[in-house]
C-alpha cells in the first residue's frame, strides 16, 4: 500500500473495539463524542465538538488534546546515551541534561522507520518517543549483548498535550514549579512538575506551531489529570480537540506523520528531515546510505497552495508543462488562509522553489496551484518560542 493509501485508510477507519485499543482517557473523550478514527492502533477522536472551533481555541486560547497513542521507550543503564546516539540522526552527545531532540530514525538503507524525539536525563538514561512500534524492537536487539536495558511503557503512561498560546497562563497556578519561559525553554523537559498534586513528566513541545506543553501521567492518575485540567481550565476559553483539527494545524505548520509523508521507501531529506541528519557525528545507522542519497535525492517536502479542493486534493497529481513531478500528500480547507486549500506536497527539484506555478489533478479536474513558502503558518516557531 502507498503511503497516501494507507492515509486515506486511517482518516476513514471508525472505531473498532477489535482494531483499535482505548487510551485512558477514553471513558471522557467518549462522553463528549461518536466520531472516531484509528490513529497508530489507537483509537482517537477525530471531532469532539466542531473543528473549526477546535481551530481557533488553540489559535487563540488552547486546546487540550490526547496524545496517548505515541510509543514512549526508556533506555537505561551505562552506554544507554551511546547506543541510542548509534541508531538516531541527531547527535545526542551534544545535549545537555533536560534537553530534548526531535529527528530521525532511519534503517541501514537510509530510510525512514520514524519522526521522534529523545529526552536526555543523563549519559546512563534517555527517554525516547515515537510512534512505530519497530523502535523498540531494533533498541531491545541492539541492546540485547550489552548492559543496557530497554523498557516500553506507552500504556502505562498515557500523556495529554495542552496548545494555545494561553497554555502557560492557564497551567502555572496549577503547577508547583515555575514554568516560565526562562525556567522551562522550548525543547526541554521538567520531572519536578506536580499539576494539581498530580507528578508529571512536562515536556515544552507541540505539533500545532503554538506555545504548548505535554503532560504525561502514571495511568492511574490519568482520569484525575483530565478532570482538574478541564474544570479549570474550560471556563477560560479551553476546548478539547480532535483529530481533524489537528491536521489542521499539522499542515498549516508543516509537521509530518509517518504513513503520509513518509514509509520505508522515504530517506529523511525527502520528509522535511534533511536538516536533522548530523552528518559530523560519529557513525550511526544508515549514515553510509544517506551520505549517498543526500547526493541523488531530488524530491523535497513544501506547500502548496490551491484555489480549491479542500480534502479532496490529498493524492492529487502535480504536474508542469504536462509532466508529472510530484504529488499533494494530505490537503485541508486552511482557516489561516481564508478558506482556501492548502497542501504539503513532495515535489522534485528545481519544482519546489517558491512562486511556481502548477497543475493538479483534483477528482479528475484540473486545479491552478502554486508552490508557497513553506511552512506556511508560523516559520520560524516564534509563537512556540515564545519570541513573538
Amino acid at each position: 500500500m502507498t503511503a497516501i493509501g494507507l492515509f486515506m485508510c486511517l482518516a476513514a477507519a471508525r472505531y473498532d473495539s477489535v482494531m483499535s485499543k482505548e487510551t485512558a482517557f477514553y471513558p471522557r473523550l467518549a462522553a463528549l463524542t461518536d466520531q472516531w478514527m484509528d490513529l497508530f492502533g489507537y483509537a482517537a477522536p477525530s471531532v469532539v465538538t466542531d473543528t473549526l472551533g477546535e481551530y481557533r481555541a488553540v489559535r487563540t486560547t488552547a486546546g487540550l488534546m490526547d496524545f496517548s497513542m505515541l510509543r514512549k521507550v526508556d533506555v537505561t543503564g551505562p552506554g544507554a546515551l551511546e547506543l541510542l546516539n548509534s541508531l538516531l540522526t541527531r547527535d545526542l552527545a551534544k545535549l545537555r541534561a533536560g534537553q530534548i531532540a526531535y529527528g530521525a530514525f532511519c534503517n541501514e538503507r537510509g530510510f525512514m522507520i520514524d519522526d521522534c524525539t529523545a529526552s536526555v536525563f543523563s549519559p546512563d538514561y534517555v527517554r525516547f518517543c515515537g510512534a512505530n512500534d519497530l523502535d523498540y524492537e531494533i533498541f531491545s536487539a541492539r541492546a540485547s549483548s550489552t548492559s543496557v536495558m530497554v523498557r516500553e511503557f506507552t500504556d502505562d503512561t498515557p500523556h495529554l498535550c495542552l496548545q494555545g498560546p494561553l497554555s502557560r497562563v492557564m497551567l502555572q497556578p496549577l503547577a508547583n514549579r515555575d514554568i516560565s519561559n526562562a525556567a522551562f525553554p522550548y525543547y526541554t523537559f521538567r520531572d519536578d512538575v506536580e499539576i494539581a498534586g498530580i507528578p508529571v513528566f512536562m515536556t515544552r513541545l507541540g505539533y500545532t506551531a503554538e506555545l504548548g506543553f505535554e503532560l504525561w501521567v502514571e495511568f492511574g492518575r490519568a482520569l484525575e489529570l483530565w478532570d482538574v485540567l478541564v474544570d479549570a481550565l474550560t471556563p477560560q476559553g479551553m476546548r478539547i480537540i480532535g483529530m481533524d483539527a489537528l491536521d489542521l494545524f499539522r499542515i498549516e505548520g508543516g509537521f509530518i506523520i509517518g504513513g503520509v509523508e513518509y514509509d520505508q521507501t522515504v530517506p529523511p531529506f525527502e520528509c522535511g528531515l534533511g536538516w536533522a541528519v548530523d552528518f559530523q557525528k560519529d557513525d550511526f545507522q544508515g549514515k553510509a546510505a544517506l551520505m549517498r542519497l543526500k547526493e541523488t535525492s531530488d524530491v523535497r517536502l513544501t506547500s502548496v497552495v490551491l484555489p480549491t479542493g479542500g480534502a479532496a486534493a490529498s493524492g492529487a497529481p502535480l504536474t508542469h508543462a504536462g509532466e508529472q513531478v510530484g504529488y499533494v500528500t494530505q490537503a485541508i480547507v486552511s482557516p489561516y488562509l481564508d478558506g482556501r486549500t492548502l497542501g504539503l506536497a513532495k515535489l522534485r527539484r528545481p519544482h519546489n522553489s517558491p512562486g511556481t506555478g502548477l497543475e493538479a489533478i483534483v477528482e479528475g479536474l484540473a486545479v491552478t496551484a502554486e508552490v508557497v513558502r513553506h511552512r506556511v503558518y508560523e516559520r520560524e516557531r516564534k509563537r512556540a518560542k515564545e519570541l513573538a
